[in-house]
């Protein structure tokens, strides 16, 4: 359902740990590792992070010899957009309307 997978992704986006990570995928693909080493926290707490991500649809991993590596898919952030985008439509709606109130004020005080 189209619902759940949003609820899905706002929670995987909800804490600033995963938004960290997905940060630094944006700059391209990278190792477990090397995502875990700036966090002072264990890796298999980095490791449950990553999963929320996984089944978000915001990562996938791979294997490379023996480094798991992770790499950020944007299309789920491209669904969020698009979400966002309804309200953004209304808001400027709302703001244009005000202008337009705005206007009619000043003209009366002339």
């Amino acid at each position: 359902m189209f619902v759940d997978h949003l609820s899905n992704i706002f929670a995987a986006l909800a804490d600033p740990t995963r938004r960290t990570i997905l940060a630094r995928l944006a700059l391209g693909e990278t190792s477990v590792n090397a995502l875990a080493e700036p966090f002072e926290m264990s890796l298999p707490a980095v490791t449950k992070h990553l999963k929320v991500l996984q089944r978000a649809g915001l990562i996938t991993q791979s294997r490379q010899a023996q480094w798991r590596l992770c790499k950020l898919e944007a299309k789920p952030l491209q669904e969020i957009a698009d979400y966002v985008d309804q309200y953004r439509q209304f808001w400027e709606q709302r703001f244009n309307q005000l202008d337009s109130y705005l206007k009619e004020l000043q003209a009366k005080e002339k």
